[in-house]
């Protein structure tokens, strides 16, 4: 779930808090709301933290030269 999770989360929450005024006996929609909400809240600043974690690495590349052969064989590293 990244930012476009997130963000849907929060969209459908609201609708649940601020749009429905309906309850069941054993749910209330306007709790679900805020829940879905703070989810939303949540999985946005967790995707912006891993987002900047993976942008910050970086690879470093090791490449190993040989040295000139010359006519003496002690030179060529065998």
């Amino acid at each position: 779930m990244g930012v476009g999770g997130g963000i849907f989360l929060i969209v459908v929450g609201a609708i649940l808090s601020f749009a429905v005024k309906d309850s069941w006996d054993v749910v209330d929609l306007t709790v679900v709301g805020y829940i879905c909400m703070a989810a939303g809240v949540l999985a946005i600043i967790l995707a912006l933290v891993i987002n900047a974690q993976r942008s910050r690495t970086h690879h470093i590349n090791t490449v190993q030269h040989r040295p000139p052969e010359t006519g003496d064989p002690r030179d060529r590293g065998y």
